[in-house]
């Protein structure tokens, strides 16, 4: 925290290197003006560039807090005068930087009340089989994750599911996997389902293109339902038995016996409500930031929350690494480096590269890229990139970006491809040949689902 509040003060204090005084311009010719401007936008687009592979090694390697890496570069930014302090600030305070902070508080609530331990709770009434219980557990948790923390989920339900294997006598490895793919399917639901959705639906608000709070959901909803039938009918298959092998002791669930009712009524229902009220955004005449606000303060003011308990549910780690990546992103438009790399990429594909081509090598990529980093990293570095790609061909960006975020949501092929994936790997005992056989198939799926809806969906040349 210290070092955070560090870079802060010193980025303040920082002064940001400015272009000569119109004093000094004077004496130069038109001409001498001329090349100066063009050698100072030049060093900009460098710069830009510098940082930009500063963050992608720093994102894969993690030798450095991700939030601290996104900081790192919005400072570097604005010193080196590629970005000036009101615009690197700006960033910051998105709104959808306060969407994601308000969203933080109301699922948390669900989470200190217990209610969210008692919607998992349902997955015991389809404890009949194991094929029975792994539709139900992919099915709650994935239309929790559509709109909570998908991490959070994930950390809740799984010492659930461990109990029911336990008392049961299924096998923990057969349950576990479908969770956590669940959690990361389910996020492709909604715009508030993963930080990196909101990344996207900033990326398109700042070309003017309108958003809707289920954009994903017509690739997010396929994505889940076929990705339910794969693992009923094939990925079931490639699941690990782990009955000969000893988990890791499961956390101790909390006790929220104590916990008064209405609380976690109260939590249920700001929830339901604060959805709603963003479904409908339009009808009502409220933003969806406004709505998460006005959530979060009501479960504070009710005494559902504490204000320490709402405070500390923000994780400043997302806020800064989104922030920080706003920022990085900003610089690639505003220098035109973003769309010096998609020169390139376009020179690489052909003089007159096929859209559909495009589609299928940002998904590529980004796949590949989220199975060894941070999904919110892989979708903050890929969509500035993404979105010059699209402009440079004078397509849509809509199809590039979403199938930027949704590419970066699967991250099933590795133990490190989300945090999920980690927290399970004690309890199921498994290996790192388990999650590849399970979760590249569902890649695979995944891709195809992607590469025939975009399209259709949304049309390059509308």
């Amino acid at each position: 925290m210290r070092i955070y509040v560090s870079l802060i003060c010193f980025f303040i204090c920082t002064p940001v290197i400015m272009e000569p005084s119109k004093e000094t311009c004077t004496a130069y010719t038109f001409q001498e003006k001329t090349k100066w401007k063009e050698s100072t936008e030049m060093s900009q687009t460098t710069i830009t560039l510098l940082f930009l592979v500063f963050t992608i090694i720093s994102f894969i390697l993690e030798k450095i807090p991700l939030g601290l890496t996104a900081s790192i570069c919005a400072i570097g930014l604005t010193i080196t005068g590629v970005l000036d302090v009101s615009t690197t600030f700006s960033q910051y305070v998105n709104s959808n930087v306060i969407l994601c902070v308000g969203m933080f508080v109301v699922g948390q609530a669900l989470f200190e009340t217990g209610m969210a331990n008692k919607i998992g709770g349902l997955v015991t009434k389809f404890a009949r089989t194991e094929k029975t219980l792994i539709i139900a557990i992919m099915v709650i948790v994935g239309v929790m994750s559509g709109f909570l923390s998908n991490t959070g989920t994930a950390a809740v339900l799984i010492p659930v599911v461990c109990g029911i294997a336990d008392e049961s006598g299924y096998s923990r490895s057969r349950l576990l996997m479908p969770l956590v793919f669940a959690a990361a399917l389910g996020g492709n639901l909604s715009i508030i389902g993963a930080p990196g959705n909101l990344m996207g639906v900033n990326a398109l608000q700042e070309m003017g293109l309108s958003i809707s709070f289920f954009m994903y959901a017509p690739v997010g909803i396929p994505m889940l339902i076929v990705g339910i039938l794969y693992f009923i009918f094939i990925g079931y298959k490639f699941l690990p038995d782990g009955k000969g092998v000893a988990g890791a002791a499961v956390e101790e669930q909390k006790d929220f016996s104590d916990v008064p009712k209405w609380k976690q009524i109260v939590s249920l229902v700001v929830l339901v409500l604060v959805i709603l009220a963003m479904i409908f955004e339009e009808v009502i005449g409220i933003s969806i930031q406004l709505s998460a606000c006005i959530g979060a303060i009501v479960l504070v003011v009710t005494g559902v929350l504490s204000e320490k308990e709402a405070l500390a549910s923000i994780d400043l780690k997302v806020v800064l690494l989104f922030g920080g990546s706003l920022t990085l992103a900003k610089a690639l438009d505003t220098t035109g480096a973003g769309e010096l790399i998609a020169d390139k990429i376009v020179g690489l594909l052909g003089a007159d590269p096929n859209p559909i081509v495009l589609l299928l090598v940002i998904f590529i990529v980004t796949c590949a890229l989220t199975n060894f980093m941070s999904n919110t990293a892989t979708t903050a570095l890929m969509i500035p990139i993404a979105v010059s790609l699209a402009n440079n061909l004078g397509a849509d960006p809509r199809a590039v970006v979403i199938a930027t975020v949704i590419a970066g949501s699967c991250a099933y092929a590795t133990p490190i491809g989300m945090p999920a994936n980690t927290m399970v790997v004690g309890l199921g005992g498994y290996k790192f040949k388990d999650y590849v056989k399970s979760g590249l198939p569902l890649i695979l799926v995944s891709f195809v689902i992607c590469m025939i809806l975009l399209p259709i969906l949304f049309p390059f040349y509308p």
